[in-house]
């Protein structure tokens, strides 16, 4: 084998690695994330968890990027542990699926349909036809399929490029020296550990162990201990992804340790006690890239079957490693710790990581409305205790918008789909109304300090008109969280018309106030109290209204928002006006 075969195998393997991240980015869009939602929301049957787990693998072709994503589920509180073990376990069985594509290397034959099979007929077609699709396509669908034409096409170049460049190792008598020294089995399995680590998937360094095969020096003796220490170094990934992580996710990252461990362990035992008694004859024939495969897979769905009653066992041990606190039985998690749901390792999967940014935007939203609700009730009875709870929740819906606004910055930076780009956009407009809606609590609180501390009142008729306000505050703040929550865009319509019937009653009390004033039935000092709530209310009112529009702007095509406005508030826009009328039957101010 001389300097340039050992180019060309170099390069195979480039093509090789590059053309299985290409065509996991491809399956991942394709997707669109679903599987990995689902995964989150459907893993409370372990069996369930299990096939979950194997699917969600064969489609972005790595089982360590599946740990991974478990560790950050299990961090965030989003997974139990219990439900991780099952995903980590079915995520050995989908890693296989690779192995079994990389298996066509070794088809052999001259008829037609054999040929067909062989990789250098059939990846420069699907190669060319991706490049196709990819410089016509306009649709993330089509762009996605395309992808996954040009990885897996540029994965088998690399494959049938790499099992050319050393099939003169065959002939080698120094490789075939060295490879016995790997059918040792503490040796073999720390070559394949080793191997699976540095490059961080297992089924890359499986790739690179059947394109050996092809050599013919690669004998069941040397692949088998070569196989088992490849699924052990799978793990790596996960334990080096928990290093700073919460007890929780170390624990689930050591569950794909000890699993993959034991696994390994009793079969090499059990494996190399039949084989003194037996002596297995195949062990000493070449492997092929399919005996590979086969070997990979029955190992994988054995050991799953023998594990799954008693699962049990692996929690056990990663409890043992990582002993309970009496801290971690306590129920203190705040807010501030559920906010671990925005985990940097859901950013390389962007639709998991939008899903959580979501959630946490929806609990701002729900903090920044009980600071509101707390303190117009502040207004009625005012309570020490009540108003510090009113500050803290400001203070942690501005929080959550410095973590959900620096996050969102970073998922930015990532390749998004058209939708996943909107749904972003639609988060950062909004956290900023949520954040200002508490703000408005403060000062609504502030005034009803005031009043507690001078001992002042609204009048009869001040406090009847101020509840009809305060019931229309009320209604568009849940509306407006509702359309956030449920993307709702038929309800988002209603938000306006809600928030010019407000503008009204902020403009009416007001006047009425004066003529109140003018009668001596109320204070200036009242009037200044009255005239900064009623403020207020009409702000947060504002806020909401943007919300609603910035859902309806993101999701209707052309778009404006200030002409939609424009268009509402038109005397053609019957509709509009039919609403406005109505809710104003309903706000009636006595």
């Amino acid at each position: 084998m001389d300097i340039f075969s050992i180019l060309t195998m170099i390069g195979g393997l480039a093509l090789f690695l590059y053309g299985m991240k290409v065509l996991g980015e491809g399956l991942k869009k394709a997707s669109g994330g679903k599987l990995e939602i689902i995964l989150e929301k459907l893993t409370s049957n372990k069996m369930m968890a299990i096939l979950l787990g194997a699917g969600v693998t064969a489609i972005i072709q790595s089982s360590s990027a599946t740990t991974v994503m478990v560790v950050g589920f299990v961090n965030s509180g989003i997974m139990k542990l219990s439900q991780a073990i099952g995903v980590i376990l079915g995520a050995n069985v989908g890693t296989t699926v690779t192995a079994w594509l990389l298996s066509l290397t070794g088809v052999e034959g001259s008829g037609f349909v054999l040929q067909l099979l062989k990789p250098s007929s059939f990846s420069p077609i699907l190669a060319f036809a991706g490049v196709v699709m990819l410089s016509m396509g306009k649709k993330e669908r089509h762009k996605a399929a395309a992808t996954i034409l040009i990885g897996f096409g540029v994965l088998m170049i690399g494959m049938d490029t790499m099992s050319n460049a050393v099939k003169p190792l065959a002939e080698n008598a120094e490789f075939t020296k060295m490879l016995l020294m790997f059918s040792n089995p503490v040796l073999g399995m720390l070559i394949g550990l080793v191997l699976t680590a540095v490059m961080q998937s297992s089924s890359a360094s499986i790739g690179i162990l059947q394109a050996l095969c092809v050599t013919g020096a690669v004998s069941y003796s040397t692949a088998i201990p070569i196989i088992m220490g490849q699924n052990v170094g799978d793990c790596v990934a996960a334990l080096v992804s928990s290093a700073g992580a919460g007890k929780q996710a170390k624990r689930a990252a050591f569950i794909g340790l000890y699993y993959k461990l034991i696994k390994a362990v009793a079969f090499m035992a059990i494996f190399y006690t039949l084989d003194a008694v037996v002596h297995f004859a195949f062990l000493s024939r070449p492997a092929s890239a399919l005996g590979v495969a086969v070997i990979h897979t029955a190992f994988n769905v054995v050991s799953v079957i023998l594990m799954y009653p008693f699962t049990w066992v692996l929690e056990k041990l990663a409890y043992l490693t990582i002993p309970e606190t009496a801290e971690e039985t306590m129920d203190y998690a705040s807010a501030r710790k559920e906010i671990q749901i925005l985990d940097p390792r859901f950013l390389d999967t962007p639709r998991i990581a939008l899903e959580q940014c979501k959630n946490a935007a929806v609990d701002m939203a729900n903090y920044a409305k009980d600071a509101l609700f707390l303190a117009i009730h502040l207004m009625d009875k005012f309570d020490k205790k009540a108003s510090e709870q009113v500050i803290e929740l400001e203070e942690l819906v501005d929080y959550y918008e410095d973590e959900l606004g620096s996050y969102l910055v970073k998922l930015s930076s990532k390749h998004l789909t058209a939708k996943d780009s909107q749904e972003l956009s639609i988060l950062l407009h909004c956290i900023g109304d949520f954040e200002r809606i508490s703000d408005h609590a403060i000062n609504i609180m502030e005034s009803a300090k005031e009043m507690h501390e001078k001992e002042l009142y609204f009048s009869r008729k001040a406090e009847e008109e101020l509840a009809v306000f305060t019931s229309a505050i009320e209604d568009i703040i849940n509306t407006s969280i509702m359309v956030f929550k449920e993307e709702d865009l038929n309800l988002a319509r209603t938000v306006e018309p809600m928030e010019e019937v407000i503008d009204y009653l902020n403009a009416e009390i007001k006047k009425r106030h004066i003529k109140r004033l003018r009668k001596g039935k109320c204070t200036i000092e009242m009037g200044f109290i009255l005239s900064d709530i009623t403020t207020n209310y009409e702000r947060v009112s504002d806020h909401c209204s943007n919300i609603a529009l910035c859902l309806l702007q993101l999701n209707e095509e052309s778009f404006d928002t200030h002409e939609y406005q424009i268009n509402l508030s038109s005397k053609n826009n019957a509709t509009f006006a039919d609403e406005v009328k109505r809710m104003r039957e309903q706000y009636a101010l006595p």
